[in-house]
């Protein structure tokens, strides 16, 4: 039988040979939100709350009860969380693509909101949460599941956890049906080796790893998860997804932002704790990972993990740090990191970094991933870049092969989603003349924008019980051991040249010197041009 191609042409959008598959509501739960008047829960944790809702994606039968040391009502907290969302309508600088406030699915969540005030570290708050959770469950018959999502600040982590333990919160109890409780914690998971182990002890005492989703938002992001079916829905390029055909893989996290007022925070932070153990790794996991035997949470996060396993610890020598002068920032003045509210005059916290990373193993070994993210930067982008080997040149010996383009694979993760291919072919014309040429695939092309601000898919995962997109114990120890020895280092070393980037630039000239320190290699410019126009 011969194939039937789908509907062609993005003009119609979403085209598919097969019917699209719907998820089912997850069972009904209490949402409890620690750090219920912070940023994160305003600007991110909220608003995919209201997503879900928008997609019929809650439970039937749903409660929120937020917590938080702020002595206020709950129409004040309602009014808070409405007023954020209202700011994103129409606001082509927010993630969340909001058209208008659908007033159904706003009552519905407003209705089923409450709010208990009290110390994150006092007894009293969690015998009182036991008291309101209980008469959540009558009034509202949520059941005995119950999510806590920890959008506190990490030194919180560890109190909270024990607190849900000695109050017995967080026991999992054999009711009519099972009944769940499971604990979100967001990064940083750590500091660094010896805090990170110290923290998964100190969960571990109380919860059982099931229990425990440590989250990363950007595994929420569609064209994050789009890598693996990508890669194994394809069999176009897993056979060439190897050292046989690949000379590197580049992997950037750009921003144009500067810290944006949270200087103290990132005094004790920087770029590589802030991004490379959490963000930029999973990229990279989801990149070099072996196809798993299935999708389920267990066979995906062990492949996962066997990339962190094999990745070699990094050497001084191996990682570049760079800080932020002033400059131009698409097209405005940006100032110094060191002019930042609440940073030194002469702070030596990085707000860039660089590293050349091996993963030791068959499919990777002798192919180096060069990552690198920063602050203030020429563009916002987030991208995987694979550059394949070059092509013999002795078919092209009369042509200007010294001007042959290397062929690109580009995994574009934001802000505007896709994947290209470019390679090269001959210019019509009697004379054999290479040009490179590229193949775009855009998501707006094809699928409609949904509101997402990238918490959507986790929150949803979290109440069905799917970890997939989660980094268990184990794997959160392994990224730390990796960079630990440039912390070490970095730690005991001042950097003469700081800032040594300017705003608005593609990053410090030592970067460079990393990338091109063993062959003909070069980073991708941080701002692309346009695609040049067919003739």
């Amino acid at each position: 039988m011969p194939d039937v191609p789908p509907p062609a042409g993005p003009a119609g959008k979403v085209v598919s040979a097969s019917p699209r598959r719907e998820a089912k509501p997850p069972p009904a739960c209490t949402m409890v939100i620690f750090g219920a008047g912070g940023d994160l829960t305003k600007r991110l944790l909220f608003p995919a709350i209201y997503n879900l809702g928008v997609t019929n994606l809650l439970p039937e039968k749903f409660a929120i009860i937020g917590v938080d040391i702020a002595d206020r009502s709950v129409d004040d907290w309602r009014k808070s969380l409405r007023d954020m969302l209202q700011s994103f309508v129409g606001n082509a600088a927010s993630e969340d693509r909001l058209t208008t406030v659908d007033e159904a699915v706003w009552s519905k969540l407003s209705n089923a909101m409450s709010y208990v005030q009290g110390d994150l570290t006092d007894d009293g708050l969690y015998q009182k949460l036991q008291a309101h959770l209980q008469e959540v469950r009558k009034t509202q018959d949520t059941g005995g599941n119950v999510l806590f999502y920890l959008a506190i600040a990490d030194r919180f982590f560890a109190p909270v956890i024990q607190h849900l333990g000695k109050s017995g919160l967080s026991a999992e109890k054999e009711e009519k049906a099972p009944c769940w409780r499971r604990v979100v914690i967001e990064k940083p998971f750590g500091h660094d080796l010896a805090s990170a182990k110290e923290l998964n002890k100190q969960v571990l005492d109380v919860l059982q790893e099931k229990q425990v989703f440590r989250i990363d938002h950007f595994l929420g992001k569609e064209t994050v998860q789009n890598i693996m079916a990508f890669r194994f829905g394809n069999g176009l390029f897993e056979p060439i997804w190897n050292r046989e055909r690949i000379d590197h893989v580049q992997i950037t996290v750009a921003e144009t932002v500067g810290v944006e007022g949270r200087g103290r925070f990132y005094e004790h932070t920087g770029a590589m704790r802030d991004m490379v153990p959490n963000h930029v790794f999973q990229l990279v996991a989801m990149t070099a990972m072996e196809p798993p035997v299935s999708f389920d949470a267990d066979s995906v996060r062990t492949k996962k993990a066997d990339v962190f396993a094999s990745m070699k610890s990094l050497t001084p020598d191996e990682a570049v740090r760079g800080q932020y002068g002033e400059g131009s920032v698409l097209g405005k003045q940006a100032a110094a990191y060191r002019a930042e509210p609440d940073v030194a005059a002469d702070s030596a916290v990085e707000t860039y970094v660089a590293v050349q990373l091996h993963i030791d193993n068959w499919r990777w070994a002798g192919v180096p991933f060069y990552i690198r993210t920063g602050k203030h930067m020429a563009a916002r982008t987030s991208e995987i870049a694979i550059r394949f080997k070059q092509a013999p040149y002795a078919p092209f010996e009369d042509t200007p092969v010294s001007g042959l383009r290397p062929n690109w694979l580009v995994i574009q993760i934001q802000p505007d989603e896709g994947i290209s291919l470019q390679f090269e072919v001959k210019r019509p014309g009697p004379v054999v003349d290479l040009v490179p040429v590229r193949m775009d695939f855009r998501y707006r092309d094809w699928f409609p924008p949904e509101p997402n601000v990238g918490y959507e898919t986790l929150v949803y995962d979290v109440m069905i019980g799917d970890a997939t997109l989660f980094n268990r114990g184990d794997m959160v120890d392994a990224t730390w051991r990796v960079v630990q020895p440039v912390l070490d280092a970095w730690a005991s070393e001042q950097p003469k040249d700081f800032p040594n980037y300017a705003s608005g630039s593609d990053g410090p000239k030592a970067a460079d010197d990393l990338i091109g320190k063993y062959g003909d290699r070069h980073w991708r410019p941080v701002k692309l041009p346009e695609p040049a126009k067919k003739p």
